[in-house]
């Protein structure tokens, strides 16, 4: 008797895309931190064709810190159809300037055309989508700044005013002329240096002011006070107070949970509520992030990456503002044990209703055997959902350093596919082949009284008798930016009645949507 067929299936199909940026980080013999941090990979449509696009982040070389040549730009790939990709880098005007980490997708003008803001070591940079193929870079203009170390971004509308906000997440301060060579005392080998030698750095959220410029509220919101090692941020409305709230993953020391009070300040509560830690009271290297409903009761939960001998933790939402720590009992500790995670994702991968999880894995040393056996080329991990809240790992993509990761449907088949930076190579793409004869519904989301990519926006669907809750967000992971359209996979319902409560508090009853394809909903 053959085996049953794994219900997730990925193919390979990077060797045809056309995306062949390599990713480079600027390695040297002495293991600088930023050489392993690289690698923000950004999903979206910024032509509006329909198909979603493919921006890449890229590093630079040391000591310069500059792109001297086209092998180090960062790169914009236009989706062709058909599995293909064009590099319209130099026309779009994205190719860049210094050591690049995140990037963020989002319409920040709400003129229809997503704008894309880029995180880097001294400098970032917001670009705005002229819809016409190319970019301007707006950064003085619009008052954004530089950090000494930015690794993240993300959007969203924290004060419901219709516009999208920007929070900037920094890592630490890093200067090469007195950072330390770390050696590993047994095998006489260098590492990268332990983040406790660097620094914290407090995070930056940007209120939008509706004229193309933004003002640093990181004081008076709150943010400012607290002083973290961030490596990724997501958003969503934990207590259902209708205000998008932020969850920030912090390297070795604990995460941050940002309550929103409605009131333009927000208030830590991650020890409260339960996610700081560990269930063994340990600070972990916290890394990607996603924050979504993992378990159908309409609460979002969290799940994010670490470093091996820690697990990637799943934090389930109790509701009433706690969280409890469901990594072993899930069976996702044992899964994630021995592996370094980067990225994560929390989506439906064979639209069975159950969300499932991703991460993408790699060792932060190159020379991870002789520092401790661990091998420093791991594969990614699916982790998919079972009846009853339990989850079996499935390897996805052949072994490599992985990094930043973005989830989207790029050849709209209704699967959701998965696109992985890997340093010193070009980047995996991987299309989701899961057969099983499943159904699914993709909603974009368009506001009015809202933000345009109604970012923040919470979707319930209701098929088969069975709900779910999904929401809109393109902050994923680790540096990077996924699909802002909003998947439900539906078993065998062959149809499900929607609603959405936009980010302006409307509630609007969209009635029964045939299954197997993308619809839009306007806000009324």
């Amino acid at each position: 008797m053959l085996p049953d067929a794994p219900p997730v299936s990925f193919e390979d199909v990077s060797a045809g895309s056309g995306i062949e940026a390599v990713l480079r980080n600027g390695a040297t013999p002495q293991k600088h931190q930023i050489e392993t941090m690289a690698g923000g990979v950004a999903v979206f449509d910024y032509d509006g064709d329909g198909r979603v696009d493919v921006f890449l982040t890229n590093g630079a070389p040391q000591p310069g810190l500059t792109k001297p040549d086209s092998t180090w730009w960062n790169r914009l790939y236009r989706n062709l159809g058909n599995g293909r990709f064009e590099d319209v880098t130099a026309k779009a005007g994205l190719r860049g300037e210094g050591f690049s980490f995140g990037a963020a997708a989002g319409d920040f003008d709400n003129d229809g055309h997503e704008d894309l803001f880029v995180a880097g070591l001294h400098r970032n940079y917001l670009y705005r989508n002229r819809g016409d193929g190319t970019f301007e870079d707006v950064t003085a203009k619009a008052g954004i700044h530089g950090e000494p170390w930015s690794v993240a971004a993300g959007w969203f509308d924290y004060d419901g005013d219709g516009r999208l906000d920007l929070f900037v997440v920094n890592y630490v301060t890093w200067d090469p002329a007195t950072e330390q060579v770390c050696v590993d005392p047994h095998s006489g080998q260098t590492a990268h240096c332990h983040p406790k030698f660097y620094t914290g750095l407090p995070d930056t959220l940007y209120h939008n002011n509706g004229d193309g410029t933004f003002t640093d509220v990181s004081e008076a919101a709150g943010i400012r006070a607290h002083v973290g090692k961030g490596m990724g941020v997501a958003f969503a409305d934990y207590d259902g107070d209708g205000r998008m709230d932020a969850f920030v993953t912090n390297d070795t020391v604990p995460n941050f949970l940002f309550h929103n009070d409605g009131n333009g300040r927000f208030t830590e509560e991650a020890m409260r509520a339960g996610v700081a830690l560990n269930d063994d009271g340990r600070a972990l290297s916290s890394m990607g992030v996603d924050f979504r409903d993992v378990d159908g009761d309409g609460r979002p939960d969290i799940f994010l990456t670490a470093v091996a001998n820690e697990t990637y933790p799943l934090y389930r939402n109790l509701g009433k503002g706690l969280f409890a720590d469901d990594t072993y009992r899930s069976r996702v500790g044992v899964a994630t044990a021995r592996t370094t995670g980067w990225s994560a994702g929390i989506f439906d991968f064979d639209n069975d209703g159950r969300k499932d999880l991703f991460a993408s894995n790699g060792d932060l040393n190159d020379n991870a055997e002789a520092l401790g056996g661990q091998a420093a080329r791991q594969t990614n991990v699916v982790l998919v959902q079972r009846a009853g809240g339990t989850f079996d790992a499935f390897p996805a993509g052949p072994a490599a350093r992985y990094r930043g990761a973005a989830l989207a449907d790029f050849d709209n088949d209704g699967r959701v596919d998965i696109l992985v930076s890997r340093l010193g190579e070009r980047p995996l793409l991987l299309r989701n082949t899961s057969g099983g004869g499943n159904h699914w519904l993709g909603i974009k989301l368009e506001g009015t009284r809202s933000n345009r990519d109604g970012i923040g926006a919470v979707v319930r669907v209701k098929a088969g008798g069975v709900e779910q809750w999904n929401h809109a967000s393109t902050s994923v992971g680790y540096a990077s930016s996924s699909d802002v359209r909003v998947h439900f996979g539906l078993g065998a319902a062959t149809s499900a009645q929607v609603e959405v409560r936009w980010p302006s508090g409307r509630e609007q009853d969209v009635g029964e949507v045939k299954a197997d394809r993308y619809v839009v909903v306007k806000e009324k």
